[in-house]
């Protein structure tokens, strides 16, 4: 059994691994380590939750060690594809280099420039940074890369899928090419194939996982749906979503929601909230300040569910998330396997659904192909809700209708409908069977409505 200290790394690195409490490396690190502290370029492929992070950042950090940095040139960089994966590697950073003497520098969007700047004057180690803001800094005369010792591309599959491919190559030709590179990526497409053979240098090739793979502790299930109708499918989805989470009792511990839209995500969350459940949106759109917020309350736990999209599915070091729910099936099938990858990481056992509809036959039976397995099909009749997990949420409803301060009238409705909610477990489950449950009376009023209609 190989452990972290037979990796020749520094003893002070190794007392800060020790301090969070590993001792065996993954497979990666076992590979890519040894080959990173002699100075090797590498290509890592892995998949999601496999370590890559400290597969980089430890002999990152063993590297630069000795030196010191001069102003605006970095001693090395590592590129992210979002700001959430950047933040999560520079935590990396600061939690294995407690006990070192390196300063960093984060650049992402949503910060001010001036701060950045500030940094950067008084030179940095390590500059971790989207290609998109460190090239600001570069065109504003603020930044030199001439200095670049080591340079890290981080999920450089996701790079291609933003289009940060033709911004990547500029930064690599922005660098010495003496540098050692290390490049990681969970998939090979033919582009990201390219740009290894021309910018990494003999590099050593770790592949601890087929392409594409999902992790064997996720357990993994699909629901097939019809809707009753077209414009009632967004309605009847998210009724599922609740009665999927419902049924998994206390399993679901927390969950990640994923939608494709970010307008999905806003209404899922909301949605989700307004029926009881200490849910939030995620997402491109909203500020830098929200969404690290809402990450730090869901890693801590004072928030349960995280409805996201795929901002937040690659890179984020969330190791005890238990549920992965995909209420849209992903147009894109390697998006699958990084929304899925957030969960069941660290040896852990996770558990992943997603909702089909007929529409999404093609993009599913893609992802099907791509992880070269049979996803398990549950059928609407197979939710077998508890009733003490039913009256649970029924109970969270009526609190936060109650925050509402509905009018004598409006609690009329508001009986009615519960009673309609409180269902028992032979309620109707398949698609046609939805159709009256979604049919709302006519004596409903405007202001119940309002606080009703997602």
């Amino acid at each position: 059994m190989a452990l972290f200290s037979d990796l020749k790394l520094n003893p002070k690195i190794l007392n800060a691994i020790e301090d969070v409490g590993y001792q065996e490396p993954t497979p990666i690190q076992l590979q890519a380590i040894p080959a990173a502290l002699e100075g090797r370029d590498v290509l890592g492929i892995a998949q999601t939750g496999t370590g890559k992070t400290a597969s980089f950042t430890l002999p990152m950090i063993h590297l630069l060690a000795r030196g010191r940095a001069r102003a605006r040139m970095p001693r090395s960089l590592v590129l992210c594809p979002t700001r959430e994966l950047a933040a999560q590697v520079a935590e990396n950073f600061e939690l294995y280099s407690k006990n070192l003497k390196l300063t960093k520098a984060l650049l992402i969007g949503g910060v001010s420039f001036k701060e950045q700047d500030q940094l950067i004057d008084k030179g940095v180690d390590v500059l971790i940074a989207t290609p998109g803001r460190l090239l600001d800094h570069f065109e504003r005369g603020k930044l030199l890369l001439t200095g670049v010792q080591i340079m890290v591309v981080d999920e450089a599959d996701r790079m291609l899928d933003m289009g940060f491919i033709p911004d990547i190559e500029r930064i690599f030709n922005l660098t010495p090419f003496t540098r050692q590179t290390l490049f990681f990526s969970a998939t090979m497409a033919a582009e990201i194939e390219r740009l290894t053979n021309t910018f990494l240098s003999a590099p050593l090739r770790v592949e601890v996982a087929r392409q594409a793979s999902a992790s064997e502790n996720i357990e993994q299930s699909v629901l097939l749906f019809k809707p009753s109708r077209k414009d009632r499918e967004g309605t009847e989805k998210r009724k599922l979503l609740r009665e999927m989470i419902l049924n998994e009792g206390s399993d679901c511990k927390n969950a990640i929601i994923f939608c494709n839209r970010k307008s999905d995500v806003d209404i899922c969350a909301k949605s989700l909230k307004k029926y009881g459940f200490n849910a939030a949106a995620i997402h491109g759109d909203l500020d830098q300040k929200h969404r690290m917020d809402t990450l730090d309350g869901f890693r801590t736990g004072s928030l349960q569910f995280l409805v996201a999209s795929d901002v937040a599915a690659r890179g984020l070091d969330i190791p005890s998330v238990s549920h992965v729910y995909n209420f849209d099936v992903p147009t894109n099938a390697e998006d699958y396997v990084h929304r899925i990858g957030r969960t069941g990481r660290a040896g852990r056992n996770g558990k992943a659904l997603m909702i089909s509809t007929p529409r999404d036959e093609k993009n599913f039976n893609a992802i099907e192909k791509l992880i070269q397995i049979e996803i398990p099909k549950i059928e609407n009749s197979s939710l077998n809700i508890k009733d003490e997990n039913r009256k649970e949420i029924q109970k969270n409803v009526a609190m936060q209708n109650t925050k509402g301060k509905p009018t004598a009238k409006d609690n009329k409705v508001n009986n009615r409908f519960s009673k309609s909610l409180a269902t028992n477990q032979n309620e109707p489950s398949t698609s046609s069977e939805y159709k009256d449950e979604f049919q709302l009376p006519n004596f409903i009023t405007k202001s119940f409505m309002e606080r009703l209609s997602l």
